[in-house]
């Protein structure tokens, strides 16, 4: 191997390695921790699984904030605004930062679970989010990395995120209604 193919590869395998770690790392514990059933709720809303699902709801608005930031500055949609990075970057940090409540209530008050197919699913697509999120996360800096590998881990990332939205907070919408 090439001394820019080994590059290449190391670019790409960290990152890879860390994320699968980090999936592996939330299905174990998810799976071994005795779940409470509570772990996150607010005032004004009827329950725990309602501020889930809204909040998850909330972040999937900013995910595709994202995804069309992305494209703007990929040239995709035509010319990009100056300020177009600013609005990729924080409706990320935005779109993190609420995802954490919702991640915190799913492995804490609930745990990996698997008594039918629509939670184990899930389940699974919760760890595949955090592990590509943390390889992303860790690819954005690295030298060598090759240029379809940023969009790829980003959409990946975008697809786990719906996958989890419509496994849990799209399933509540149906059996709850879009009440608060």
């Amino acid at each position: 191997m090439t001394t820019a193919g080994h590059r290449t590869a190391v670019a790409l395998l960290v990152p890879l390695f860390a994320g699968a770690v980090v999936a592996v790392v939330l299905g174990v514990y998810g799976s071994l921790h005795t779940p409470t059933g509570v772990a996150v709720n607010v005032a004004g809303f009827s329950s725990p699984q309602s501020v889930k699902a809204w909040l998850a709801t909330v972040v999937v608005v900013l995910a595709i904030v994202q995804l069309l930031s992305a494209l703007s500055l990929y040239g995709k949609l035509g010319a990009t605004p100056a300020w177009m990075g600013a609005v990729h970057r924080w409706s990320g940090r935005i779109a993190f930062l609420v995802s954490i409540p919702v991640a915190l209530h799913c492995l804490y008050a609930l745990g990996f679970q698997s008594f039918d197919t629509r939670v184990l699913l899930h389940s699974l697509l919760g760890c595949f989010f955090y592990g590509v999120f943390v390889a992303k996360m860790l690819l954005l800096r690295k030298d060598g990395a090759p240029g379809w590998a940023l969009p790829v881990l980003g959409g990946l990332v975008f697809t786990g995120l719906v996958g989890l939205w419509l496994s849990a907070s799209l399933w509540f919408f149906t059996q709850s209604g879009l009440t608060f």
